[in-house]
């Protein structure tokens, strides 16, 4: 058995004296583990670091077995990513993200989802929406996705600012103002008749989290007997201090 795919490094664990097992989400092959001999080198080190994208060619004797890997890097972000605390933080969770994916399983959107976000994270907000984002669209690919395009109540497709918690549809203004209490706020960045890409709070940030993270806890983690990852955490707080320096920064 061979095959040759473009993928993205989600981790490595050391194998022996030389080696390494390297966990990649190739683009056609899905979440696939390979043997690479030398991994644990200082040759390959560099080549071998999360975040990074790679061409890899695969040989086994059989489809089932975990076979070998033959890597060559085709594009190294380590150094952008060692830069920032954020930065580690948050590929450590997208990793931990991506292997809620079976196994073997290809899913090419969430791959070129992975590496568009990857190759946009050298500002710590946009890689918080971005990561966001990508939380939303693990959510529609495990098969409990959103709708944030109508009101969950009139079917108004204008002024959505709310989710309801328990069906993950939004609402709108009109609708949802007698309950906002209870209802879950829409960040703007996430609403489909808005394009906040460029203007967001700290505040929207929060919402944002908050969205995702309820219904990844609800839908996806706690029926696996799963939380959210530690490095979740540790990328709100590093973006919310970054920022919070950058603005302090912005005033002197």
């Amino acid at each position: 058995m061979e095959w040759t795919d473009e993928g993205i490094i989600l981790g490595v664990r050391r194998h022996g004296e030389s080696s390494a097992i390297v966990e990649l989400l190739t683009r056609g092959h899905g979440r696939h583990l390979g043997l690479v001999r030398g991994g644990a080198g200082a040759r390959l080190r560099p080549v071998l670091q999360p975040g990074n994208t790679v061409n890899a060619v695969w040989r086994a004797r059989l489809d089932e077995h975990l076979g070998y890997y033959q890597i060559e890097a085709t594009r190294m972000r380590a150094a952008t990513v060692l830069a920032s605390s954020y930065a580690v933080y948050g590929v450590t969770h997208l990793a931990s993200l991506a292997r809620l994916l079976p196994e073997r399983d290809p899913h090419e959107d969430i791959y070129e989802m992975l590496e568009r976000t990857l190759d946009d994270f050298n500002d710590a907000g946009e890689a918080a929406i971005h990561l966001i984002r990508f939380e939303l669209a693990m959510l529609g690919e495990l098969g409990f996705g959103l709708d944030l395009e109508n009101c969950a109540a009139t079917g108004s497709t204008t002024e959505l600012i709310y989710v309801s918690p328990k069906s993950g549809g939004a609402v709108s203004r009109q609708a949802g103002d007698p309950w906002r209490d209870r209802l879950l706020r829409l960040p703007p960045f996430l609403r489909a008749s808005e394009d906040g890409r460029n203007s967001y709070s700290g505040q929207d940030l929060h919402d944002g989290f908050e969205l995702t993270g309820r219904f990844l806890l609800r839908n996806v983690l706690e029926p696996r007997g799963q939380g959210h990852s530690d490095a979740r955490e540790g990328f709100i707080n590093a973006v919310a201090k970054y920022l919070k320096f950058y603005d302090l920064n912005a005033d002197t």
